[in-house]
């Protein structure tokens, strides 16, 4: 149940504070009114909602649980808990939002979904709820992930979906949305452009912010279960910010819970390129249909960014985010590669999970907290797992922790 914090936002124009609307060319106006429409209709359809309900636990298999990370307590001095998002089907958060928004297509006739995505997940999960509702599928992935992230490529194939490279720029998770993009603008009438986080123009920060949110509602409740009362911290990476939303969202007006976003601060802060630190170092702008915080090179457009981990290498982040920024809600700090890594093979080695690198950041956050004297209970949400990317993990870093390729 959403809390009254997150009903007072968006504005009926899709802002937060100074933050979010829509800026996008006219011909696109009147379809981004209809699919306000259709989803305001929806969310208030018992029928919608009940379908969405039965997929998420039947399909999916919500809710996911909470698992008290006790060698990683023990070790760090403070009571870490995960929100295990990673035992969703398709290995991660993004299956919540994909399903409304697949669900959304088809209750507005629509034929093919189209999306970008960076690590992958969002385009398996987006492909997955295509094949599921029986709509086309076209995935814009960065030249640079597809190497990378090749295990998800050759699922999201499987999967029946066209994956489409980004070639210009630096071929990640921005070039992507460009191309996606792009090809929305050829076609917006019969496809949809499932966005794949809290970014976007109207009503995308909402609606899929909603469709995630039920991360914190089934947390919230879980940690009352277990604990008998509320996480003294919460802590989920932030690229977009999907997965930090869905989990930050229940908890907004709860004053006791201190909330912490891990940006990626990469392979430097201190050298434009080399990280994606948006809420960290940027500042007000606009790029994609929505005005956030970003980081803008020398002449005002997107900066060239990086992250070891493919689904945060973006210069913007979530409006939603901003608005918290400012309003002193949310923490947002910093997690570099290298401390990403180690966070990964920590968590392997100490509990037996593998994550994702993007969630590895939330897991390389919440140790520093500890470490920094934190000895109340921290929870953090493991938005994904790790099968993704251990390929590129043994290949760049497996000799420092003792791995050496068998092929």
């Amino acid at each position: 149940m959403q809390n009254t914090f997150e009903h007072a936002l968006p504005d009926a124009q899709g802002y937060f504070g100074e933050y979010g609307g829509s800026f996008i060319p006219p011909q696109l106006e009147s379809i981004m009114i209809e699919i306000a429409a259709a989803y305001e209709e929806c969310r208030k359809d018992p029928a919608f909602r009940t379908e969405l309900a039965r997929l998420y636990k039947h399909f999916v298999g919500r809710p996911s649980p909470i698992f008290h990370a006790e060698n990683l307590s023990a070790k760090y001095g403070a009571d870490i808990y995960l929100k295990r998002e990673d035992l969703n089907h398709t290995g991660a958060h993004k299956i919540n939002h994909c399903l409304g928004e697949a669900l959304l297509a088809k209750k507005m006739g629509k034929k093919k979904l189209i999306a970008e995505t960076g690590a992958g997940q969002h385009g398996v999960a987006l492909a997955t709820a295509a094949a599921l509702v029986g709509l086309e599928c076209d995935i814009y992935m960065g030249e640079v992930d597809i190497q990378k992230e090749h295990p998800n490529v050759v699922r999201m194939r499987i999967l029946g979906a066209n994956v489409i490279p980004a070639t210009h720029g630096r071929k990640t998770l921005k070039e992507a949305v460009d191309s996606a993009f792009e090809a929305y603008m050829k076609d917006p009438v019969s496809q949809i452009y499932a966005i794949g986080s809290v970014v976007g123009p109207h009503p995308f920060p909402m609606m899929v912010r909603d469709f995630q949110s039920i991360i914190g509602n089934e947390a919230k409740e879980q940690f009352k279960e277990m604990t008998g009362g509320l996480p003294d911290n919460l802590v989920a990476c932030v690229g977009g910010g999907s997965n930090a939303m869905g989990l930050f969202t229940a908890f907004l007006e709860d004053d006791e819970v201190a909330i912490h976003g891990a940006e990626p601060a990469g392979r430097s802060l201190n050298v434009e390129g080399e990280h994606a630190a948006t809420l960290t170092l940027g500042e007000p702008g606009i790029m994609h249909g929505f005005k956030s915080y970003m980081l803008k090179d020398k002449d005002g457009e997107p900066q060239e960014v990086h992250s070891v981990a493919s689904g945060l290498d973006y210069p913007s982040v979530g409006p939603q985010h901003s608005y918290l920024k400012d309003a002193g809600r949310v923490n947002y700090g910093t997690v570099s590669d290298d401390e990403a890594i180690d966070a990964f093979f920590e968590l392997s080695r100490l509990e037996g999970i593998i994550p994702a690198i993007e969630s590895s950041h939330a897991v390389a956050y919440a140790l520093k907290l500890a470490k920094q004297g934190e000895k109340g209970s921290i929870l953090l949400n493991l938005s994904g797992r790790g099968d993704k990317d251990i390929d590129f993990v043994v290949e760049h870093y497996g000799k420092d922790y003792g791995i050496e390729s068998l092929i």
